[in-house]
C-alpha cells in the first residue's frame, strides 16, 4: 500500500468537462466520471427526480500522488469559484495488486 489523495468533485453536468481538462493538463489521468448525481448541500436539493427543473449533476473522483496537489488546486479554484459546485480532498491509500485471483 502507498499513500495517495482522492479528490471529490460535485457540480453542473454542463461544466463537467471543464474540470476534466484541469485534471488532465496537471496529470490526473485516472479519474471516474458518475453521471446525473442526486444530493442535498447548504443550497439545498440538486438535480435527479427530486426537482426536474434543476441542472443535472456530476461527480468526478480521482486518486493521484499527494505531489500535484497544489498545482490541481490551484487550476480547480477558478473552475469551482465560476460555476459553482462542491470540491474535497483527501488522503487515501491505494493497493497494488500484481497478481489478481479468482475464486
Amino acid at each position: 500500500m502507498h499513500a495517495v489523495k482522492r479528490i471529490e468533485i460535485v457540480s453542473d453536468s454542463v461544466e463537467s468537462h471543464k474540470i476534466i481538462k484541469v485534471l488532465e493538463t496537471v496529470g490526473v489521468l485516472n479519474y471516474t466520471v458518475i453521471r446525473n448525481v442526486v444530493g442535498k448541500g447548504v443550497s439545498g436539493t440538486n438535480s435527479g427526480d427530486l426537482d426536474m427543473s434543476m441542472l443535472e449533476n456530476d461527480y468526478v473522483i480521482a486518486f493521484f500522488l499527494a505531489d500535484k496537489t497544489k498545482l490541481l488546486v490551484e487550476n480547480l479554484r477558478p473552475v469551482i469559484n465560476k460555476f459553482g459546485g462542491a470540491c474535497y480532498v483527501s488522503d487515501a491509500m491505494e493497493i497494488n495488486s500484481i497478481q489478481c485471483v479468482a475464486s
